[in-house]
């Protein structure tokens, strides 16, 4: 290759970083100021987010919610209906503040198909549960997807023994994350499980909002 064949592809390469670049920090900031105003407008979170995944966070959430009842509740893809309706009745939740659904496959997708509704009921600051050993992941997702619409979270760790996700998992997801914000796609097929968890997540899609 000649060096005037060279020299135009080198040019690209970078453009295209420095394009990524600025599209990256313009993210950043978005998130940032985006952040400042949610806390600002929301100081104190007025939702629960809990992520499906493991039995204790619904029994967890459910106690968290009985001491602050003016919080409501929006369960993604955890225990089948029956079993977390069950749950919260016990708890003495009113049905009218848990809000049940089943579109995620996964943990991007916990975030990708609720963020709409969060932001159709005019939440600006949620409490984020998920297991001590899911958190880290479930923030680097939720700081993209959720920062990205103006919302803010607090996280909350319901106690686990297992240990913390790996750095690689979380670097995956924080990618498929940021897919997300610039393309609206998660490519959750890239989930070997993501035929199994999309036919189970359709048998039970019966998504009650008031």
């Amino acid at each position: 290759m000649s060096f005037l064949q060279a020299r135009p592809f080198k040019i690209g390469a970078i453009g295209l970083g420095v394009s990524l670049g600025m599209l990256l920090i313009g993210l950043a900031a978005t998130i940032l100021i985006g952040n400042a105003i949610a806390r600002q407008q929301a100081p104190t979170p007025q939702a629960i987010l809990m992520l499906g995944g493991n039995l204790d966070r619904e029994a967890f959430t459910a106690t968290f919610a009985r001491q602050h009842p003016q919080l409501k509740i929006w369960v993604s893809s955890g225990l089948p209906r029956s079993q977390a309706s069950q749950i919260f009745s016990t708890a003495g939740i009113a049905s009218d503040r848990v809000y049940l659904d089943y579109q995620a496959v996964d943990t991007v997708t916990n975030f990708s198909t609720l963020v709409g509704e969060l932001k159709k009921h005019s939440i600006r600051h949620v409490y984020l549960v998920t297991s001590t050993y899911h958190m880290r992941r479930a923030k680097a997702i939720a700081t993209l997807i959720l920062g990205s619409q103006g919302i803010a979270f607090t996280p909350l760790a319901v106690p686990s023994r297992d240990p913390a996700e790996s750095w690689l998992q979380v670097a995956r997801d924080t990618g498929r994350a940021a897919l997300w914000v610039f393309t609206g796609r998660t490519a959750a097929t890239l989930n070997p499980k993501y035929y199994h968890l999309r036919d189970v997540a359709e048998r039970d899609s019966e998504v009650r909002y008031q």
